[in-house]
């Protein structure tokens, strides 16, 4: 039998406005509670349950990245609200729905925080679980990173990649200096900041398997014929010791000396040739570390020397939130 509640357009567009939902389905919540307002949000609530729980095991891989900086710029968040499909991540109210989250995320210092915090009346975690009814994808927020420096920068590359990057000080051009690092984030992909900051374990593990697969490669370039690739026994600074540097020092003199260079002129070839033991053997710090990359607006300069043209600043800290 066809329901005689009868529901206004104003009701409708106020339900949709409130939810996102489409105008059909905030019709039938309404009438399904029979014109209460409260109630059909609570509809369309319990629809989202049901569609959640149907797709909690699908992977919510696609979606969109944001970075939300505070008045002062002393603190940064940097989100990914994430969703099944590339279609619904550029979609102009998810990705409003992302940013409106961004903006409360500012106020908490953890994941478990956020979703717990008030959104419109729900919780953040329940929104999702809403907008999964609404939307019909699972929603999650698959990254937060929060940040606080005495001054914070942040660079979103087209809604895939957030960065944030904090200042010891904020200096002229500070803005400038900010923004540039943090898109040298989003798009190099640096782990840590300094060299200084790996484990030893993990150097040696690292160095250990590039080593391995050089050599496996070199097998086959053998084969062909072809030349060896070089086999480093180094692969961070932090294995450079003040004896493995003067050893290598001692062992270009001898080159020098083979090939039969004066010694006179010895000191104006050294520097450059310890210059290039350096970056041969520091191959992982180059990937994985900030300040040690090669900046991306100057590959002849690293991060490090872009960061100290600025004067007395120092990046404390970044960090990077990407959709996948």
């Amino acid at each position: 039998m066809e329901s005689t509640v009868k529901v206004t357009a104003a009701e409708v567009n106020k339900l949709r406005q409130a939810t996102g939902a489409g105008m059909m389905d905030c019709k039938k919540a309404l009438v399904e509670a029979g014109g209460d307002f409260d109630k059909a949000i609570e509809v369309l609530r319990k629809k989202g349950q049901k569609v959640a729980e149907k797709r909690a095991d699908r992977d919510s891989s696609e979606g969109a990245a944001v970075a939300k900086l505070n008045a002062d710029q002393t603190a940064g968040v940097a989100i990914v609200l994430g969703c099944e499909t590339d279609f619904v991540g550029k979609n102009e109210n998810f990705v409003k729905l992302a940013n409106d989250l961004a903006e409360l995320a500012l106020n908490y210092n953890t994941k478990e925080e956020f979703l717990a915090a008030d959104f419109g009346g729900l919780t953040v975690a329940d929104k999702l679980v809403e907008q999964t009814g609404v939307i019909g994808e699972k929603l999650d927020i698959t990254s937060f990173e929060k940040l606080e420096a005495p001054y914070v920068g942040a660079y979103v590359h087209i809604n895939k990649i957030a960065a944030l990057v904090g200042l010891s000080a904020k200096v002229d051009n500070a803005e400038t200096l900010v923004k540039d690092v943090a898109m040298q984030v989003a798009s190099m992909g640096a782990t840590t900041l300094s060299y200084k900051d790996f484990d030893p374990a993990y150097v040696a593990s690292e160095t250990e398997a590039r080593i391995a697969v050089i050599e496996k490669d070199n097998e086959e370039l053998a084969r062909l014929g072809k030349t060896l690739k070089n086999v480093p026994k180094y692969i961070s600074m932090s294995q450079l010791t003040p004896e493995v540097l003067a050893q290598a020092e001692e062992d270009a003199k001898a080159q020098l000396a083979a090939e039969g260079k004066p010694e006179k002129i010895w000191a104006n070839i050294l520097p450059g040739k310890m210059d290039r033991f350096v970056s041969d053997n520091t191959t992982l710090d180059k990937e994985k570390c900030l300040l040690d990359q090669n900046f991306i607006k100057d590959e002849k300069s690293t991060v490090a020397k872009y960061v100290a043209s600025y004067g007395d600043v120092e990046i404390v800290d970044f960090k990077r939130a990407s959709v996948g």
